[in-house]
C-alpha cells in the first residue's frame, strides 16, 4: 500500500551525512507526521476495491463561507480529506440562513418559517457534506490560539475573507506558517491579493458582472441575465481544488508549502474561453445569443409540441444526419447551410425552418426519432425530471444520509468515479458546532475547559 509520504522519507534517507539524514527525518515527522499518523490510523480499504481515497489522511482547516470556498473544501472532502469547518458561534456560515427553502426536521419537506429551531438550509446542504464543524469566535484571543493549534496539525489552511482580514485576526499566512512551516495556505477572494479591487467584496453575480459572464448571458436585445446557477463561485471552487491538489503534490516532492491566491475574477475571466479569445485576437465583442452559440449553428433550444429540446450540431456530418431525420435531405447541399460558416450566416432562417418542423411532434417523439442517429440532442429537464431521469438512477447520483437536525438529508453524490466506484458521502452537512467538543478534546482541552471557553464567548 503506497503512502504519500514515501518520497519525503526517501529524501531523508538519501541525505549525504548521518546527521543530515537524522535532521531530515525529524523534519519529515515534525511537519508531516500529523497527516502520516492520520493516514496510518484510517481504514484504507473502505472503497475503490481496497484503494484508499486519494486525500485520505490530509487535514484541512476551512474558514470559508458562502459557496466558492465551501464547494472547494467539499470536493477535497469527497476525495477523502478531513475537513474542519470553522464557523461563527451562534450564527455559522451565512448560507445556513439562505432560504427558503429550509428542510424540516420532522417531515423532510420545504419549510418557509426561518425561525424553526430544527431546520437546515437546502443551500447549505448542497456544499458542506463530508465536513466537521467547530465554532470559534475569532475576536477572542483564546479562540485564535485554538485556531493556531488546529493549524499546526493541518495540511491546508483555507479562507475567503477580504484581503488583509486574516492578518488583522492574527491568522495571516506568515503567522500560520510560523506554527506549520510546510502549510499550504489558500486565500479565495473576489479579486485577488493585488490590484485596485483587492479589498473589494464580491459575491458570485457581482464578480460575474465585472468578469463578463453576465453581459454574455441572456437573449439578444434584452438586458443581461444572471446565469441560473452561481457559475463564478463554482468555477472558483473547481480552480481552488485543482490548485490545492497540485500544491499537495508539490509539497510531497519538495517538502515545502505554498501560498495559493485564488481570485473569483481571475477564474471567471479565464473561463470566458472563446468569447475572450475572439476579443483578444479579433476585436469581436461578445453578444447575447440566448441558448444559442456564437460560433456554431444549429446549437440551441427549440420548442416542441409539448416542451423543449436542445440540439447541438458541431460539424457538417452531424448536420447531414439531423437533416435526414427531419426529412430535409437537401439542407446539407444548400448554399445556405453547407458549412458551419454558412449556417451561422443564415442562422435565423435555419432556426425558423427547424422550429416549424419540431413543433409537429412532442419531445418524447423527437427523442425516439433522434436516438442513436449520431448527433447530440437532449430534453430540457426541470429538477423533478432530472432526479427521475434513468441516467440519474443508473449512475446512483443521489444519497440519503443521517443529519443531526433534520433526520435524513438527500444529497447529490460526488461526481468522481475511480475504478468503477463513486466517492462516498460519509456524512451530511454538520450541525453548527457539532464537532467542537470532540475537536477541542483532541487538542487536550478537557470538558471543563470547553465549558469555560463557552462561558467566555470563545466558542
Amino acid at each position: 500500500m503506497a503512502s504519500p509520504f514515501w518520497p519525503i522519507l526517501r529524501r531523508a534517507a538519501s541525505a549525504p551525512h548521518p546527521p543530515a539524514r537524522l535532521a531530515s527525518a525529524w523534519l519529515s515527522v515534525r511537519y508531516h507526521g500529523g497527516a502520516f499518523q492520520r493516514w496510518l490510523a484510517t481504514d484504507n480499504k473502505d472503497q475503490r476495491g481496497g484503494i484508499p481515497p486519494p486525500l485520505k489522511g490530509i487535514r484541512i482547516l476551512d474558514f470559508t463561507t458562502a459557496l466558492a470556498g465551501p464547494s472547494c473544501t467539499m470536493y477535497l472532502a469527497d476525495l477523502g480529506a478531513d475537513v474542519i469547518k470553522v464557523e461563527v458561534p451562534g450564527k455559522g456560515d451565512d448560507c445556513r440562513s439562505w432560504g427558503p427553502p429550509f428542510v424540516d426536521h420532522k417531515d423532510g419537506v420545504q419549510v418557509w418559517d426561518s425561525t424553526r429551531p430544527k431546520r437546515e438550509s437546502a443551500y447549505f446542504l448542497a456544499v458542506n457534506r463530508n465536513k466537521k464543524s467547530i465554532t470559534l469566535n475569532l475576536k477572542n484571543k483564546e479562540a485564535v490560539d485554538i485556531a493556531l493549534k488546529l493549524a499546526a496539525d493541518a495540511d491546508i489552511f483555507i479562507e475567503n475573507q477580504i484581503a488583509g482580514k486574516m492578518e488583522k485576526l492574527g491568522l495571516g499566512y506568515e503567522t500560520v506558517k510560523a506554527v506549520k512551516p510546510d502549510i499550504i495556505y489558500c486565500s479565495i477572494t473576489g479579486y485577488g491579493q493585488t490590484g485596485p479591487y483587492r479589498r473589494t467584496p464580491g459575491y458570485d453575480a457581482v464578480v460575474g458582472g465585472e468578469a463578463g459572464i453576465v453581459h454574455a448571458t441572456g437573449e439578444r436585445d434584452r438586458p443581461p441575465v444572471r446565469p441560473g446557477i452561481p457559475v463564478t463561485d463554482i468555477l472558483t471552487g473547481f480552480n481552488a481544488t485543482i490548485a490545492l491538489s497540485a500544491a499537495l503534490l508539490s509539497r510531497q516532492k519538495t517538502g515545502e508549502g505554498l501560498y495559493v491566491d485564488v481570485s473569483m475574477f481571475d477564474c471567471q475571466v479565464a473561463a470566458m474561453t472563446n468569447l475572450a479569445s475572439a476579443w483578444l485576437n479579433g476585436g469581436v465583442e461578445a453578444i447575447r445569443v440566448g441558448t444559442g452559440h456564437t460560433n456554431v449553428a444549429p446549437y440551441q433550444v427549440f420548442p416542441t409540441a409539448d416542451g423543449y429540446i436542445m440540439i447541438g450540431i458541431g460539424n457538417d456530418v452531424q448536420f447531414k444526419r439531423l437533416a435526414d431525420v427531419m426529412g430535409q435531405p437537401d439542407w446539407p447541399t444548400s448554399e445556405l447551410y453547407r458549412t458551419n460558416s454558412e449556417r451561422l450566416a443564415n442562422k435565423f432562417a435555419l432556426v425558423d425552418a427547424m422550429t416549424e418542423i419540431l413543433l409537429t411532434h412532442t419531445t418524447a417523439q423527437w427523442t425516439e426519432k433522434f436516438w442513436d442517429k449520431g448527433f447530440p440532442f437532449g430534453s430540457v429537464n426541470n429538477m423533478q425530471q432530472v432526479f427521475a431521469h434513468p441516467q440519474t438512477a443508473a449512475r446512483d447520483l443521489v444519497a440519503e444520509v443521517p443529519h443531526p437536525l433534520i433526520g435524513t438529508a438527500k444529497v447529490v453524490r460526488p461526481a468522481i468515479v475511480y475504478n468503477g466506484e463513486r466517492m462516498k458521502v460519509r456524512t451530511a452537512s454538520p450541525g453548527l458546532g457539532q464537532n467542537t467538543r470532540e475537536l477541542l478534546n483532541g487538542l487536550g482541552i478537557d470538558d471543563a475547559q470547553v465549558d469555560e471557553l463557552k462561558l467566555k464567548g470563545a466558542i
